[in-house]
C-alpha cells in the first residue's frame, strides 16, 4: 500500500526509531514529526502530554498515513490506549517492544529502566515487564537532564559524560541489574556514554529495533506493505528550530535531510 508510515516524538529522539524503520523497511516512506518547540514532555502534566500528542496525530492523519508509531515513551504511556480506540489505523508504541527485548536478554531477571519523569511515574515499564514475566525485578530511575542535553546536540564529550555519570550513580552503585532499558527514545543518542558509565557487563536495550520489527509484522499481516520498487522520499517536520534537528538527524541517520519543514499544530 502506497501510503506513508507516521512517526511522532517530543523532539529528535524518535529519529532513533526512524533509523531502524528505514533499515528494516527500506521501501516504506516515513513522515516524521518532532515537537521540539515543546520538548521535553517528561516533566509535563499527563493532560498536557495527551493534548500535544493528539495535535501531532491530527497533523499526520492529514498526510494519509497507514500506521502510526508513537516514538516517545511518555506519549506512549499516556496515549497508546486512547489512540488505539480513536484511530482506524494500527498504532504502535515503544514500551512493550522494549520490555520484550529486555526480557530476552536478561540472565539474572533484574532489569533497570531509565526514562523521563513522566514515563517513570506512569509505571508503564514495570507494568509491561510484569505482564510478560511476573518475577522480573525492576529498578527504575528518572533522568530529567538527558533530553534537554540531547536536544541541544550535546551527545559526547566531558559534559555528556559528567551528566550521565551523575544521573546514573544510584543504579551503578547498586551493581544489581544486568540489563538496562533506555526508556526514552532520546537516550540511544547517549548510548555509548551510558555504556561507559554502566560498564560492559550491563546490556543496553533501546526499543527501536524491536519496534520496527513489530511495525513490519503488522504491515505484513494486514497487507499494508509497499510492494513496488523505489527509493522512498522521507519527510520530516519540526515545531521548533530546524538547525539542531537537521544536525542530529544527519549525524544519526548518516544522510542529509532534504525535506525538513516547520509544522504548525492546532488545538483539537
Amino acid at each position: 500500500m502506497d501510503q506513508p508510515i507516521g512517526v511522532i516524538d517530543s523532539g529528535v529522539g524518535g529519529l532513533t526509531v526512524a533509523t531502524e524503520l528505514m533499515r528494516q523497511l527500506p521501501k516504506e516512506q516515513l513522515i516524521y514529526l518532532g515537537d521540539t518547540l515543546r520538548c521535553p514532555y517528561g516533566p509535563r502534566p499527563k493532560e498536557e502530554v495527551i493534548q500535544y500528542t493528539l495535535e501531532m496525530v491530527d497533523f499526520l492523519m492529514e498526510k494519509n498515513i497507514k500506521l502510526l508509531v508513537i516514538a516517545c515513551n511518555t506519549a506512549t504511556a499516556f496515549t497508546l490506549d486512547l489512540l488505539r480506540e480513536k484511530l482506524l489505523i494500527p498504532v504502535i508504541g515503544v514500551i512493550q517492544p522494549g520490555a520484550r527485548a529486555a526480557i530476552k536478554m536478561t540472565k539474572n531477571m533484574k532489569i533497570g529502566v531509565i526514562g523521563t519523569e513522566g514515563t517513570i511515574q506512569s509505571r508503564a515499564y514495570p507494568d509491561a515487564l510484569h505482564s510478560i514475566h511476573s518475577e522480573i525485578e525492576v529498578h527504575d530511575l528518572a533522568c530529567p537532564r538527558f533530553v534537554p542535553m540531547v536536544e541541544k546536540g550535546v551527545l559526547t564529550g566531558d559534559e555528556a559524560y559528567h551528566v550521565v555519570n551523575d544521573s546514573l550513580q544510584r543504579l551503578k552503585n547498586q551493581q544489581i541489574i544486568d540489563t538496562l532499558i533506555l526508556g526514552c527514545t532520546h537516550y540511544p543518542l547517549l548510548k555509548h556514554t551510558i555504556q561507559a558509565v554502566m560498564g560492559e557487563e550491563v546490556t543496553i536495550i533501546s526499543s527501536g529495533e524491536e519496534t520496527a520489527r513489530e511495525v513490519s509484522a503488522i504491515l505484513g499481516y494486514q497487507s499494508l506493505l509497499y510492494e513496488g520498487e523505489r527509493v522512498p522520499k522521507h519527510a520530516f517536520y519540526t515545531t521548533g528550530s530546524s538547525k539542531v534537528f537537521a544536525e542530529i538527524a544527519k549525524q544519526w541517520l548518516d544522510i542529509p535531510i532534504t525535506t525538513l519543514e516547520t509544522a504548525y499544530l492546532t488545538t483539537t
